[in-house]
Formats: structure tokens, sequence, C-alpha cells
């Protein structure tokens, strides 16, 4: 069972997420939030497997919240739900140390989809919003591909292939059963994997996947 917790200022959306959640007979909602303080005394209570957090809240806003959530439960994964699509707004997620990130006028099935793939240690992103974060954090293309290409560089074989796997939005067990390994040893490859890249999260490590034609060559 896949435990959340929900954090939304707005009871009728929350509603309604849980609604869609509730459709998954694999995930429970365990509690719900109507601010980020809220959230984050939520989530110290009940260790969910994720914590699905509204962007805009009133006081402590979702950004702070995932970056207070993260800090203090590292099994806690968390999707960042908003209405908004702001190029800003994806990558001030992302340096919060979101798991994910959905829009609120996304295909309800990515909700569920996004709630399973970070649960198991994958990192997600709509489609809509996908192509809109390899913008955002490229800048200028060719240098950042160089860049990435570079880092890339300075990873053994099997970490690249650990790399690549983690930018096709593979989960660490799926990583495994793929490359023979045991679930422990990917973790192990993946958290070498974000250090020596200096990135926080899969995400990031994901994009720079992207960025060096990793995942294209994977495929």
């Amino acid at each position: 069972m896949i435990r959340v917790v929900l954090a939304d200022d707005e009871a009728m959306v929350r509603a309604g997420v849980k609604g869609i959640l509730d459709k998954d007979p694999e995930i429970d909602v365990v509690a719900e939030a109507g601010n980020g303080r809220e959230a984050i005394d939520l989530v110290a209570e009940h260790r969910p497997d994720v914590a699905v957090v509204d962007i805009r809240m009133p006081g402590l806003d979702g950004f702070a919240a995932t970056e207070a959530i993260r800090r203090a439960n590292e099994g806690t994964a968390v999707i960042m739900l908003t209405t908004f699509s702001e190029d800003a707004y994806i990558a001030k997620a992302l340096r919060a140390g979101a798991n994910g990130f959905l829009l609120k006028s996304g295909d309800p099935r990515e909700l569920i989809t996004g709630v399973r793939a970070v649960s198991e240690g994958a990192a997600y992103l709509s489609p809509s919003t996908a192509s809109r974060v390899l913008t955002t954090l490229s800048g200028d293309r060719m240098a950042r591909a160089e860049e990435a290409r570079a880092l890339v560089d300075g990873l053994s074989p099997r970490e690249r292939q650990v790399l690549a796997l983690l930018g096709a939005g593979r989960s660490n067990r799926e990583i495994g059963r793929e490359l023979f390994l045991v679930e422990g040893t990917v973790k192990s490859y993946v958290s070498t994997i974000l250090t020596r890249l200096g990135v926080r999260n899969r995400v990031q490590a994901a994009i720079i996947a992207y960025e060096a034609d990793l995942v294209a060559e994977d495929r």
C-alpha cells in the first residue's frame, strides 16, 4: 500500500485529488493538510511514502514545505501540484527537492502514475511539463550538452547505465531487474551518481542524462 499525505488549501481541490487517488486500491490517503505547516507536521506524524503538495498555500508555501519535508523525511517523496506551468515554478520546484511535478489541469491518470512512480524511487514529470523543464534548465543547449557529457564522462560504465535508466524514468527496482542488481546496490549507485554529478535529486540527474544523450542511447 502506498501511503499519501495530501496538502492543498482548497477543500474542493483536496476532495477531487483524493477522489482520483482513491480509485487506485493500492493508494491510501492517510491525512489531509490545508497549509504548508500542517503538511510538514502530518508527514512527520504519518511518515507516508508520498506527499502531494500544492504550490500556492497560505503562510508557508509549497516550496518551503517541500524543502522541509525532504530534509526531515528521507523516505517521503514529494509531488508538487499546481495550476500554473510557468518555467520559474518548475525550476523552483526542482530546487526545493521535489521528486515530481504535475499540473492540476493534466490527465487525472498522470496523478496516479506519478504517485506510483515516485513511491518506487523514480522521478516523474507530466508529459506537458517535461520539455519545459529541459528548456528551463538548459539555457544554451549546446553548452549544456557539452557540460553534461563532461559530467557523464566522469562516471563508470555501470554508473552511466544506471543514469540512462534513471533518465528514462525507471525506479530502483526496475533498474535492478534490467541490470541484474539487487535494489540496495542500485540505491548505492544512484547516491554516488548524484554526488558525482553535483545534483540534489533524480529529476536533475535525469535532465543531465537527456542532455548527454544517454537516454536516447539506452532506447
